[in-house]
């Protein structure tokens, strides 16, 4: 299995993602979106920065027990309930990013949403990983 990140030159830098991914030979794994739930079910973190990293977290742990690893992550969508907060907030959540993932970004949108399932949560995160 074989991923690698496409960053053209002729597009804006990418700071924090990849503007594409090819993945060959693998199987595909959908994650399903993650909040900053606990084991019971309860939100935890009241901040973006602390939601975001136990969203960061549940999402590799599903990750991790479907088989995979971060460098195995396509695709990640960000649903965030305060989209200028997530840009106010880019660098710390960046710092999060790289201490649970490492710098293997993958394909990445940030999109608004006007609010997520459990009204306390302020960011989701979904992806497609591509394991061996």
């Amino acid at each position: 299995m074989s991923i690698a990140r496409v960053n053209p030159i002729e597009l804006s830098p990418a700071t924090g993602f990849s503007h594409a991914v090819t993945a060959t030979g693998g199987r595909l794994v959908f994650l399903a979106g993650q909040t900053a739930l606990d084991a019971e079910g309860k939100v935890t973190g009241a901040t973006l920065p602390e939601q975001f990293e136990k969203a960061l977290t549940n999402l590799l742990t599903a990750l991790r027990h479907a088989g995979g690893t971060p460098a195995d992550l396509a695709r990640v969508t960000v649903y965030a309930t305060d989209v200028a907060d997530y840009r106010e907030q880019a660098a710390q959540l960046g710092r999060i990013w790289r201490k649970l993932a490492g710098r293997d970004y993958p394909a990445m949108a940030v999109i608004g949403a006007v609010r997520l399932w459990d009204e306390e949560c302020l960011v989701e995160l979904d992806g497609v990983a591509v394991i061996d």
